[in-house]
């Protein structure tokens, strides 16, 4: 049974790519059952040739933005992929340099069905962090924090994520007594235990890399913008703004400024005496 825990992946912390990758923001995806063109079709990428190692996606990338005329940013990336040995069989390993953008929802569930994805990744600077699991087409896991999960089955993971190093109890809760533990190396280490690949600078750095051109997704209908806040214990609070309501929030806050308030005041006691027996 593979053993790896966060220990394992110790050195992404003094690794330069790896430092690169949280900078700059990354996904990270291995797919099982699928070669690695077949996963670049899927996520309707075009073809940029190869490149040699990350030093070789890298580049590509860089010269792809560079491209871009009169400033005009978009979200399409270059990402690249290749095989590696793993858990009954080759996956394939997809790695870009895309700001923690992550496959399309459509294209992972579509390359899921009969097989596994993992993902983890990192949108540079702030920074979030986010795992996620498929199987046969369906979210099972996924969390920002081990502790706060969601998806179809989220506390299956909770003795394997034990296992690796994060601070969690028997019941999933945050176990605020455990010792800590680098987040980004637990998550790496779950990856390998639900996959087998063994991710190393060695194996990022030295691979060839088939490599494509992912279009930027089309924008989902805007409805109101979500405020996303997280509360003391780091729980997320959603509240979603809807276009009437700010449509109307001059008027409304116009209306409640300008409504009467009346404040009335209940006889209190003060040191014992009520407020008629001190005059008032």
């Amino acid at each position: 049974m593979n053993s790896v825990t966060a220990h394992d992946y110790a050195w992404t912390n003094t690794s330069p790519l790896f430092r690169h990758m949280m900078g700059s923001g990354y996904t990270l995806t291995l797919v099982r059952g699928r070669t690695p063109r077949e996963v670049l079709r899927a996520m309707e990428a075009e073809p940029r040739g190869t490149g040699q190692g990350t030093a070789g996606l890298i580049e590509a990338d860089g010269a792809h933005r560079a491209e871009r005329e009169d400033g005009y940013w978009d979200d399409s990336y270059v990402a690249g992929a290749f095989s590696a040995p793993g858990e009954n069989g080759d996956w394939t390993l997809v790695l870009a340099f895309d700001g923690g953008l992550g496959l399309a929802v459509p294209c992972v569930e579509e390359l899921s069905k009969d097989g596994r994805i993992v993902a983890h990744s990192t949108n540079g600077g702030k920074p979030i962090d986010l795992f996620h699991w498929f199987e046969d087409g369906e979210l099972r896991t996924t969390f920002e924090f081990p502790w706060s999960r969601d998806g179809n089955t989220p506390d299956e993971l909770v003795r394997v994520l034990q296992e690796v190093g994060a601070p969690l109890t028997s019941e999933g809760e945050h176990d605020e007594r455990a010792p800590d533990v680098d987040r980004k190396a637990a998550v790496l280490a779950l990856a390998e235990r639900l996959t087998g690949v063994r991710l190393t600078e060695s194996l990022l750095q030295d691979a060839v890399y088939e490599l494509g051109l992912v279009p930027e997704q089309p924008a989902e209908e805007w409805t109101g913008p979500v405020i996303d806040i997280p509360d003391a214990h780091v729980a997320r609070l959603h509240a979603k703004v809807t276009h009437q309501e700010i449509a109307t929030a001059p008027d409304r806050a116009g209306a409640e400024a300008n409504t009467r308030v009346m404040i009335t005041f209940k006889e209190a006691s003060v040191k014992g005496c009520s407020e008629r027996e001190t005059g008032e």
